[in-house]
């Protein structure tokens, strides 16, 4: 019996749009074991001098984050930032209302800019627009990003940085059109707080980007009426739109949990439609772009309170192949959609929902580790319009669907480009061929593979390699084709 067979063709000419590098960012919150013990543990055997967690920051350099957003999330809309700076001896302890923990403010903004320095990665700062008011929000940014001879540039001169930051990128809020915010406002009501804080943030620093928040979620009511409201209050006044979604298998249905593409194209086909219509109605000259701030695979954990201790463990979510393929097709669509998103932030990056899981004394690469290290590293320059001829499956949510899932980058500077497949197939192996329409590479150099034929299985810390990547040889570029063999649940990339 023959495996099934596909074609995906690839033309350099037929580009979308540059690729963002800010699509492979990250989120830290304060938010059970995010922040301490999983960036920040003085304690561990494996923390540097100032207790940083030198085994984490080394994995977090090879998903080569362009950016992290913070502090959050449901914890920003009760956070004074204030807590956070100055001497930790003089911090104070709060009851922290979003995650019913205690935190101990021993990290906030200075030492967030000292990680992101320690990883070479960009700052994403969001201001409190829950319990906090416009006058807060633009004093951050004094503070972050005025030179020295005013009250909060000062403020942080005296505490040991002289320079300031230069904080490029910033959040209006978190999911503010939730229920469950802090501080939750209707639309109208955070489109106007918003519209007059990003005024006094920018009068502060006119070559800051601000994200609107958008809709929460697909899932709620507002969904995308929320979303028009607040930009047609904002519209000039911001950079980007904010979006939210996290990617559920609840009834255990992994025909459709692996065509969940199909959801995340159609959320932004919709909020692009909605950032176009804004834009005619105002008859605006300014684009707003897309920013996925907060995206993953979340839907086992739900434990979200932490009875009033410090780093409880939350929502640490262990992460399976099936997983480790969503994550991919996300990945995929974000290279399918660079025309519009710009910005995309994995939730969250150590321990909570998260690609690293952490002991005092250890650590764990979970399986979406992988196909997010693979995208970064390979995926750069212009994202083309991939053309793929593929077998199909009836899923139960999305109807008909590809059983590939593909995408493919092309750099003009180096010549370099690279094929993401995902097979969605539980069974099959398919042959794919790759055809070059226009300049073909002379050789593929490399071939790796994530697959396992069991969609439940998961790395732990005692088999911590049960999903790991193999590199497969390269080959010869035969008339401007190669065939690729994709094992069922397999997530590949061919360089070239």
């Amino acid at each position: 019996m023959t495996n099934p067979s596909a074609r995906i063709y690839i033309d350099v000419n037929r580009t979308i749009s540059d690729i963002s590098p800010l699509v492979f960012s990250g989120f830290a919150e304060h938010m059970g074991r995010c922040i301490y013990q999983g960036i920040y543990e003085p304690s561990s055997p494996h923390a540097d001098a100032n207790g940083f967690r030198a085994d984490v920051l080394a994995a977090l350099r090879e998903l080569n984050f362009r950016m992290i957003r913070y502090p959050g999330g449901n914890f920003l809309s009760g956070y004074n930032w204030l807590d956070g700076v100055g001497p930790k001896d003089q911090r104070p302890r709060r009851r922290e209302l979003a995650w019913q923990s205690i935190e101990t403010n021993q990290f906030g903004t200075n030492e967030f800019m000292q990680f992101c320095k320690l990883i070479d990665t960009k700052p994403m700062l969001g201001v409190n627009l829950g319990t906090g008011d416009i006058s807060a929000a633009a004093s951050l940014v004094e503070y972050a990003n005025a030179p020295t001879g005013t009250k909060y540039a000062d403020l942080r001169a005296s505490h040991g940085y002289k320079d300031p930051y230069g904080v490029e990128y910033w959040c209006l809020g978190n999911e503010m059109d939730g229920p469950w915010q802090i501080g939750h406002l209707e639309a109208r009501e955070y489109g106007l707080k918003a519209r007059e804080a990003a005024k006094m943030m920018k009068w502060h620093d006119p070559s800051i980007k601000l994200a609107l928040c958008g809709s929460s979620s697909t899932h709620m009511p507002t969904y995308p009426e929320w979303d028009r409201s607040v930009l047609e209050h904002c519209y000039d006044a911001v950079d980007y739109l904010s979006l939210h979604y996290y990617a559920q298998n609840h009834e255990n249905d992994s025909t459709s949990f692996l065509a969940s593409a199909a959801q995340f194209e159609s959320q932004i086909d919709t909020l692009a439609g909605t950032l176009r219509y804004v834009k005619a109605k105002l008859r605006s000259k300014h684009d707003v772009t897309l920013s996925w701030d907060e995206w993953n695979v979340w839907y086992k954990d739900h434990l979200m309170s932490g009875n009033w201790s410090e780093a409880p463990h939350l929502i640490e979510e262990v992460y399976n192949q099936e997983d480790a393929l969503v994550v991919a097709q996300w990945l995929n669509v974000f290279l399918r959609k660079a025309d519009v998103l710009k910005i995309a932030c994995l939730a969250q990056i150590v321990n909570v929902i998260a690609p690293i899981l952490t002991t005092t004394d250890g650590m764990l690469r979970q399986s979406i580790f992988y196909p997010f290290m693979f995208f970064s590293r390979y995926a750069t320059g212009q994202s083309l319009d991939v053309l793929t001829q593929s077998p199909r499956t009836e899923t139960k949510k999305y109807g008909d669907m590809p059983l590939l899932d593909t995408s493919a980058s092309y750099d003009p500077a180096t010549g370099n480009s690279a094929i993401f497949i995902v097979n969605r197939s539980q069974t099959e192996t398919i042959a794919a061929d790759i055809v070059w329409q226009s300049e073909a590479p002379q050789q593929v150099k490399a071939i790796y593979q994530l697959a396992h034929p069991d969609v439940k299985a998961a790395n732990t810390y005692e088999h911590p390699d049960t999903i790991a990547p193999v590199t497969l040889p390269g080959m010869v570029v035969d008339g401007g084709k190669v065939t690729v063999a994709l094992p069922p649940l397999s997530f590949t990339v061919v360089t070239a």
